[in-house]
């Protein structure tokens, strides 16, 4: 039945994609985040719904008569110079079948990056873009919430399979970063139909992230909320509304969590901590024997037999900074950095542009809001293998397209609406 019912839903929605495009940018983003086919058992399971989907969006934009422009800015150009980059490391890769079946699936995802960025005109489609962003990886949360307390805290949360987020690590590093998102959900529709479920959400999403057991989420989640705070305008209340999560989420937990929980300052005595040492020093020494890296997916047991400190312990690169070293070199690190900072800044020029705009409060909350969804990403993205996640190069995309919008906003139409005024959340509605 779930087969049969997915589909009819999204078969059923390929006419309206070919009709308007921003429909298919959606209905992409959401199969490529929460991977439902991956939910159900048969025909369905492997069926490839993204690359049809995404033939009947191009065909679209295509026909379509609205102006295709991509943005051409700092964030543009170094991301085309890391394309290029690991295009010409996948040429000589160490385990070249592995690197090219890595190569497809990371080209896809820039694909739709680029089809994001000159799809989203107007406020409306961000912020609908943002909802699927949100509620795609929030229904992880909500299931993995549930089931984290069905269970009293004794099963780890995992992901749909074949997914960057199957493991559990990974699926949690997934609700923390989408966790401000939800946020901004809940202070910009103020309605009670809709904000008291958005907040059952939030609750459910950080007992899920207890539920995995993940450290490294754990740690990206302490950073995510540090940012929280310092870009929320109304501090008691997001105070307020934290105590009571992470309340909830450790009464929920037994024991034998917080003990796992209190191995993250005794890593000399873990065996997996151990394990993502020795992975790092591998990708430094990779690096430094190679200019182009050893290419994609090249942590192996083979490789680490040439390359590890430990030649008999090999793991996943288990960080987005290591694991693109390891893959692409210094130069590679280089540019997934650059691209990465010119986007903290495309938020903080987004910031500026709507400081003192009472019209633009909501720009401003969703500008904090990826940043602070940033910040949890690349703490816990330190002690994770997910460098080419959709989910990073979305948030991305919802900067960068909101850059687009402002840029072609009109100026403030009387002279009280360019006052500065100090921003709340009340004032988001």
């Amino acid at each position: 039945m779930r087969d049969i019912a997915l589909f009819c839903f999204i078969f059923g929605l390929l006419p309206f994609v070919f009709k308007n495009h921003f429909w298919g940018v959606l209905l992409f983003t959401w199969v490529s985040l929460m991977n439902p086919h991956r939910l159900t058992y048969a025909a369905a399971y492997d069926f490839p719904f993204e690359a049809t989907i995404a033939v009947v969006t191009l065909i679209s934009l295509l026909i379509s008569k609205q102006k295709k422009q991509l943005p051409v800015n700092g964030v543009i150009v170094t991301l085309m110079l890391f394309i290029v980059w690991m295009s010409l490391t996948t040429l000589f890769a160490l385990e070249p079948e592995r690197a090219w079946n890595e190569w497809n699936r990371v080209i896809k995802t820039m694909f739709l990056f680029a089809i994001v960025l000159v799809s989203i005109d107007t406020k409306k489609e961000i912020q609908l873009f943002v909802a699927v962003i949100a509620l795609s990886i929030g229904f992880f949360g909500f299931k993995g919430g549930l089931f984290t307390i069905a269970h009293g805290g004794f099963s780890n949360v995992y992901g749909p399979e074949g997914s960057y987020i199957q493991d559990n690590n990974a699926l949690a590093l997934a609700i923390i970063t989408v966790m401000p998102l939800i946020w901004y959900l809940s202070i910009t529709y103020q309605r009670i139909l809709f904000r008291v479920p958005v907040i059952v959400l939030l609750i459910l999403c950080a007992v899920s992230v207890a539920g995995s057991y993940s450290r490294g989420a754990i740690l990206g989640g302490a950073v995510m909320l540090m940012f929280l705070m310092f870009k929320s305008h109304n501090k008691f209340r997001i105070g307020v509304a934290l105590v009571l999560m992470i309340a909830i989420a450790g009464s929920v937990m037994p024991d034998q969590w917080f003990n796992r929980m209190h191995t993250i300052d005794n890593y000399q005595a873990d065996p997996s901590a151990l394990g993502r040492i020795n992975a790092w020093g591998f990708a430094v020494n990779l690096a430094n024997s190679k200019f182009l890296g050893g290419g994609f997916n090249c942590f192996t047991h083979r490789q680490f037999l040439t390359y590890a400190p430990d030649p008999h312990n090999q793991h996943a690169a288990h960080s987005i900074y290591f694991q693109v070293l390891g893959e692409h070199g210094y130069l590679g690190l280089f540019l997934y950095i650059l691209f990465l900072f010119l986007t903290w800044r495309t938020g903080n020029r987004i910031l500026k542009l709507c400081k003192g705009r009472n019209d633009l409060n909501w720009a401003t909350n969703l500008a904090g809001m990826c940043q602070v969804s940033m910040a949890g990403f690349l703490a816990g993205g330190a002690f994770l293998t997910l460098a080419y996640y959709d989910l990073l190069y979305d948030i991305v995309a919802v900067l960068l397209v909101l850059e687009k919008f402002l840029a072609t906003h009109q100026e403030p139409d009387s002279v009280t609406d360019a006052v500065p005024v100090i921003h709340t959340d009340k004032e988001a509605r």
